[in-house]
């Protein structure tokens, strides 16, 4: 079975060294990871995890479409 909370440790490692390297793949994964840490919260019943999480993809939305147009010039 598939843990997602080793999934998630190892995105979160790999989006911050991705966003250290100003890399803007690192914002996707950072969405990803907030939607697995949404998924964990709705699993256990830790509903506070959820409504930080979508907040934490669309600010991961808005990074990546501001980051992209920014290199497009």
């Amino acid at each position: 079975m598939l843990r997602l909370d080793y999934l998630s440790c190892v995105l979160t490692i790999v989006s911050t060294v991705l966003l250290g390297r100003r890399c803007w793949e690192g914002w996707i994964l950072c969405g990803v990871n907030s939607a697995i840490i949404c998924v964990i919260g709705l699993r256990t019943a830790q509903l506070g995890f959820v409504p930080a999480n979508v907040f934490c993809i669309v600010v991961a939305a808005v990074n990546v479409r501001a980051w992209r147009r920014s290199k497009s010039y």
